[in-house]
């Protein structure tokens, strides 16, 4: 990654230093008011963010399951023709970035298949811990698997219960298994949808008159006009048919601990998660951030995009006017739709510029989300520097990153991790920074609200559910 002729701008894969995303879930089930297949696909459009490999909509007329899936995002999976042909007045979907499976076709989802009870589909979002085992257990049983997701072993241990009826087993099923999920199930009369009991992974309800949708975020639900209604609750399965909505609570112990980083980074600004508006978290951690790790300087900037609130916040605390610091190719988009090295090597590059009128010249205070590895990091100070910064003060609204996680997000090692193995003034060093500062543990929780729990573990190492010894990606197939 060479510094481009002009020496005032860097061509770089912007998103290579920080965490992966997920995946995104989405669920519709009408009486027949309504097409399920447009709907689904806008509300997959608004969880683009959270995968760009693949994409993929199941759909029920009530009596038949029809599915289209592929490489790719949204836009380029689907197709007029396409949404036309999949008829049906209930779906799912499902945007993916894998965290368990190879990334191809077959390990696209939503997962489609028959059992005893007729057709079913599954897709998911998060990781379970114990699907290796799992999946050995029913190997030996004689089980055979068309893919190396987990979700798959999911739909396996649901069809294993199928005389005792969907509800029974979806229910036995789920408490089998440990991790974390939100999960959409569809059949040809149901809509079903599940939240680990720790909810560490987001799922919310909404409604159009009679018709139900299930979502991670909040924001897709105003993609497709959807009222708000509330959030699945940790621990709780929601069973939509044409008699309405039924809850079924699994598991007794349940704490609501989502992940942190759904507000730090992953969901859209214009979600609110659990209570919690996720711009209005940003902002926060940004004024806490000031108290904090106060600087003396002449303009605050965010990196696109999502350090920008969190900008917002620390210049409205330190009366420091903020600026735009950078000017993103909107057009690229997020660039780490893929999970290797060598293909990251070959992707798109996302072209980042500083703009020199407001950085020349001054004392800078830059405020990212988060410092993975510390590359990124370092070529931003780089730029600024070059653009004629006289000082540049680097402020992260997240604590130190000092541990991977387990629970559906790609992360790296932790040896690859430069919090894990670093103090604060090498780190510094490192990223070439005038000074250095995180938000602390203690700050981001008083910035999200004590009141409510959250997964903390990529920062303290103490995870809500046992994690497994630290090994491969693939190893939680």
């Amino acid at each position: 990654m060479k510094p481009c002729s002009n020496s005032n701008s860097l061509i770089f894969d912007l998103e290579e230093d920080k965490f992966k995303d997920e995946c995104g879930v989405f669920g519709v089930f009408s009486n027949g008011s309504i097409e399920a297949a447009p709907l689904t696909y806008y509300g997959l459009y608004a969880l683009q963010h959270r995968g760009q490999e693949s994409a993929g909509i199941v759909v029920s007329d009530g009596e038949h399951l029809k599915i289209h899936k592929s490489m790719g995002l949204v836009s380029e999976v689907f197709n007029e023709e396409i949404i036309n042909n999949l008829k049906g007045s209930s779906a799912i979907g499902h945007v993916r970035y894998s965290t368990t499976g190879s990334s191809n076709q077959i390990n696209a989802q939503p997962i489609l298949g028959k059992y005893k009870l007729g057709s079913i589909a599954i897709a998911h979002n998060g990781n379970l811990v114990n699907a290796e085992v799992i999946r050995g257990l029913l190997e030996d049983g004689g089980v055979i698997f068309q893919t190396s997701i987990d979700s798959e072993v999911l739909l396996n241990l649901i069809a294993r219960g199928a005389k005792k009826g969907i509800k029974n087993a979806v229910v036995d099923a789920i408490q089998a298994v440990k991790g974390s999920y939100a999960i959409v199930i569809l059949t040809e009369h149901s809509l079903i949808g599940v939240r680990d009991p720790n909810g560490i992974r987001p799922l919310c309800i909404g409604r159009i008159n009679d018709s139900y949708i299930l979502a991670s975020e909040s924001c897709a639900l105003d993609a497709v006009s959807a009222e708000f209604v509330r959030d699945v609750q940790p621990g709780e399965i929601v069973i939509i048919n044409k008699d309405g909505i039924e809850s079924v609570n699994f598991s007794e112990k349940t704490k609501c601990e989502t992940c942190s980083f759904e507000y730090i980074y992953f969901a859209r600004p214009d979600s609110t998660i659990d209570n919690i508006n996720v711009y209005n978290s940003r902002v926060k951690t940004g004024r806490k951030l000031f108290e904090e790790c106060p600087v003396d300087a002449d303009v605050v900037i965010g990196v696109p995009d999502s350090g920008i609130p969190a900008a917002v916040g620390y210049a409205e605390a330190s009366g420091i006017p903020y600026g735009i610091g950078f000017i993103k190719n909107k057009y690229v988009g997020r660039t780490f739709i893929a999970p290797s090295q060598e293909m990251r090597e070959r992707a798109v590059s996302v072209k980042l510029n500083p703009l020199k009128v407001n950085v020349e010249g001054k004392r800078v205070v830059i405020v990212d989300d988060s410092i993975v590895r510390g590359t990124t990091s370092k070529r931003l100070v780089e730029i600024l520097k070059k653009a004629g910064a006289t000082e540049v003060h680097f402020r992260v609204s997240s604590p130190v990153v000092k541990y991977p996680c387990y629970f559906g997000i790609d992360t790296p090692y932790r040896s690859e991790l430069v919090g894990a193995k670093s103090s604060l003034e090498e780190i510094r060093d490192y990223i070439g920074a005038d000074s250095l500062g995180y938000i602390s543990i203690e700050g981001l929780l008083e910035a999200l609200g004590k009141d409510k729990g959250f997964c903390l573990g990529c920062f303290t190492g103490v995870y809500p559910v046992s994690a497994p010894m630290e090994t491969a990606k693939d190893h939680l197939e």
